[in-house]
């Protein structure tokens, strides 16, 4: 049902399966790449502590796959960019079929911040839930105090046709329990349509 290869102009995204991602490259980056601290400041998993919690990552990007239930990716530069064929970060997005809204997510390791990954994979994914999957509605999220995410958000959501819907609180639960407010965005599949063709 998903695509297993999205390529946009600079970017190829391959399924996070064990077989498609090198474990221990994987198990290196999700621990000790430098800035992963601050990399997990703003998400809902800490650092990984052995192989095997990067391992039961990568098995769970590919059971949910299978499920129905989300289409989580690799994401890799392409040939001619800096760091082409490495592991720059991951995302991918959850399907709610019953609401037919696909929520997004990603991460990017810190040497590839500032490049406009975030906005080009959210465009490609964004194409695949309007017209492979005909999904009603996109929507993203970040926290209040991530400040970079809320400006790469804010310019691919805009460029999108999409709009920020407000502050959802208490609406996420990280590992150690701690409970967060997100600001959510959102695009429809008319908005998209509108400011894409």
């Amino acid at each position: 049902m998903f695509p297993e290869t999205i390529e946009t102009d600079r970017l190829r995204l391959e399924p996070r399966w064990p077989e498609h991602v090198d474990l221990d490259e994987c198990y290196r980056i999700c621990s000790s790449d430098p800035g992963i601290d601050e990399v997990t400041e703003h998400v809902t998993w800490d650092p990984h502590e052995t192989k095997k919690e990067t391992l039961e990552f990568l098995e769970r990007g590919r059971e949910r796959w299978e499920d129905d239930e989300a289409a989580s990716y690799v994401i890799r530069p392409r040939e001619g960019e800096d760091g082409a064929g490495e592991i720059a970060g991951f995302g991918g997005f959850e399907v709610d079929w019953e609401k037919r809204t696909a929520v997004l997510g990603t991460w990017l390791r810190r040497r590839f911040w500032g490049r406009g990954y975030s906005g080009e994979r959210a465009a490609g994914l964004v194409e695949v839930a309007f017209e492979d999957l005909d999904l009603d509605l996109v929507a993203v999220s970040h926290l209040p105090e991530n400040k970079q995410s809320q400006r790469a958000i804010e310019k691919y959501v805009g460029r999108l046709g999409g709009r920020r819907e407000g502050l959802l609180r208490n609406h996420v639960t990280f590992m150690d329990g701690s409970v967060h407010d997100e600001i959510r965005y959102s695009i429809s599949q008319d908005e998209w349509r509108d400011a894409t063709e």
